[in-house]
């Protein structure tokens, strides 16, 4: 086989396991969602009990966190030792946490804390695939095919985030161990054929280790993403947690560590985060804007899953217990749009630029967003699988000619980093969507939940102190509870009270209506303040794509030229923007 055959088989390969990988790595970042009710009954858990509240962020929350956090560290360290070596050890790694997580020995608080380690350790692989996939990809393919290539594997990527939903609603009605187990074998398949199949091929620069701006960027970084997710729980007589100290200080600290890190970056010689690689025109509004689209998306996610669990589904005759996996189904128009749109457009902006397909993409999201603002709470489902495939299509256009922008326009040595890079903005966009969109949706239940829910009750027999103290339960219970698939009522009511009920009460108590009427005002007026935000945010990152500049790089000339002198010092002159768009 000639060397131009065996090039052209590779990027083939190359293609199909790094998609495997952050398919299976992005699947796991939202398979619990879905299973959490499974999961905690499965150790003995209540979900809904104030203290174990944090358990069940942490086992969201955990997994986004820590891709966040390491994943440019870990595309760096790819840059430096090998980027090809680090996927191959992401992919084991990822497979051993599995098959822990799914032998977990333990119950209660244990279990919980079981699961949540394992997770860290997950998702530490989890970002040594995705810090790397990209920069695999952009060496194995021409600039002519690379839009394409990144295109199907940032879809792929950016699917299996939903993908995940549906996953854990059919596992978890097997078994929750099966929601764990369901990775073992694809990892361990996918370790076998990185290790068989793959090789780097592309510039490794070996340098040092940035110790310093390794521990102040994780530090900072984790600091901060962990203040946001303590900050959505109560604290004292609040509803959330903004005013509790060990907020306020994480947050302070979190920036302070980041401003340190900024400064050392710019004097050490061989930097982890390369921050003169924000010269290139391109490379910062791609990251801009998708760093603000995550937020949106992010956003979306959680919030639909909300509205479809908490109330459609419900009023519509679906049993609590089944609305997980019927809220994964209703949501597969989106994964649709995103599969139709992404190869496509990645394609197309091969040819064309990635400017207006990405820019066009964003407008169309935005526009989604408004047409979910203005749907009714009782909606009907053909024009809201509409919305979604919308969406979907929108965000497909916009991450694949995104993306090869992005990875096309910085030098071949920096491919690593820059894909670690795009991958923190990414999966910090999610972590911060969740803490800012919860807090707005709290604060919004706060003002009108408790008066509600104790006025239901009242009239539906419930002692008035009774109705009192539940209806004064934080709401991130009630909002959890929807989030979970769970009926709050019967389950925060107990049998105690309802025994003394008529048999009437009891069953409109219980039944699937009386909750999702009684939240329908309270939490659409949540929706609509999180879907107006996000169509602001969206519309931002149009801003933002726009501003990339004309046509011009190698990435969508298809004409490929030595790498541009850029970033060893990010204090250098202005010849490194002989890249820029």
């Amino acid at each position: 086989m000639s060397g131009e055959d065996a090039a052209g088989r590779y990027k083939w390969i190359a293609l199909s396991n790094t998609t495997l990988g952050v398919l299976i790595a992005t699947i796991d970042g939202s398979i619990v969602i879905i299973s959490m009710p499974a999961i905690f009954r499965g150790i003995g858990l209540d979900p809904l009990a104030p203290g174990n509240i944090g358990y069940l962020l942490w086992m969201i929350l955990g997994y986004l966190l820590v891709s966040a956090v390491l994943v440019v560290a870990l595309g760096r360290l790819g840059d430096m030792f090998g980027r090809v070596r680090m996927y191959n050890a992401g992919f084991a790694i990822f497979a051993l946490a599995s098959l822990a997580l799914s032998l977990d020995p333990f119950m209660g608080g244990p279990g919980a804390l079981w699961l949540i380690g394992w997770r860290v350790v997950q998702a530490f692989g989890g970002a040594m695939l995705t810090g790397n996939s990209a920069a695999i990809l952009t060496d194995a393919f021409p600039a002519r095919q690379r839009g394409m290539a990144l295109g199907i594997n940032q879809i792929t990527a950016l699917a299996g985030q939903f993908l995940g939903l549906l996953a854990g609603g059919l596992l978890a009605a097997v078994d929750w161990h099966a929601v764990f187990w369901v990775s073992v074998p694809i990892g361990v398949v996918g370790t076998f054929w990185s290790y068989r199949s793959l090789r780097d091929v592309g510039v490794r620069r070996p340098a040092r280790i940035d110790w310093v701006g390794t521990t102040t960027f994780t530090a900072g970084t984790g600091l901060l993403l962990a203040a946001i997710t303590y900050g959505i729980q109560p604290y004292g007589g609040n509803a959330t947690g903004w005013a509790s100290p060990r907020v306020l200080g994480g947050l302070a600290l979190g920036v302070l560590l980041l401003i340190v890190f900024c400064v050392a970056e710019t004097r050490v010689a061989a930097p982890m985060f390369r921050l003169g690689l924000f010269r290139i025109r391109a490379f910062a509004a791609g990251n801009m804007a998708a760093l603000l689209l995550a937020v949106a998306r992010g956003g979306m996610q959680f919030m639909l899953i909300i509205w479809l669990q908490g109330i459609w589904l419900p009023l519509h005759g679906f049993a609590y217990e089944d609305t997980p996996l019927w809220a994964g189904i209703c949501m597969l128009p989106l994964t649709g749009g995103f599969l139709l749109a992404g190869p496509i457009s990645g394609y197309l902006s091969d040819r064309f630029g990635a400017r207006l397909f990405a820019t066009g993409g964003l407008v169309i999201v935005a526009c989604a967003f408004v047409g979910l603002v203005t749907l009714p709470v009782d909606f009907s489902y053909p024009a809201f699988a509409g919305l979604l495939v919308a969406s979907g299509i929108g965000q497909g256009m916009f991450a694949a000619p995104n993306t090869s922008a992005i990875m096309g326009s910085v030098p071949a040595a920096e491919r690593g980093v820059a894909s670690g890079m795009r991958s923190t903005f990414q999966n910090s966009g999610t972590s911060l969507s969740i803490g800012i969109f919860f807090s707005l949706m709290i604060a919004g239940l706060a003002g009108t939940l408790p008066g509600t829910l104790a006025t239901g009750l009242h009239a539906q027999g419930v002692p008035l102190a009774t109705a009192t103290s539940v209806a004064a339960l934080p709401p991130v219970s009630t909002l959890f509870a929807a989030f979970l698939g769970d009926n709050p009522i019967a389950h925060l009511l107990g049998g105690g009270v309802l025994r003394t009920l008529s048999q009437h009460n009891v069953d409109v108590l219980t039944g699937g209506r009386f909750f999702p009427e009684l939240v329908s005002g309270p939490v659409h007026n949540g929706l609509f303040t999180v879907f107006t935000a996000a169509t602001i945010m969206t519309l931002l990152a149009a801003v933002a794509s726009l501003a990339r500049g004309p046509r011009m790089s190698t990435s969508e000339t298809g004409a490929e030229t030595a790498p541009v002198a850029i970033v060893a010092d990010p204090t250098t002159p202005a010849q490194g923007r002989r890249g820029e768009y």
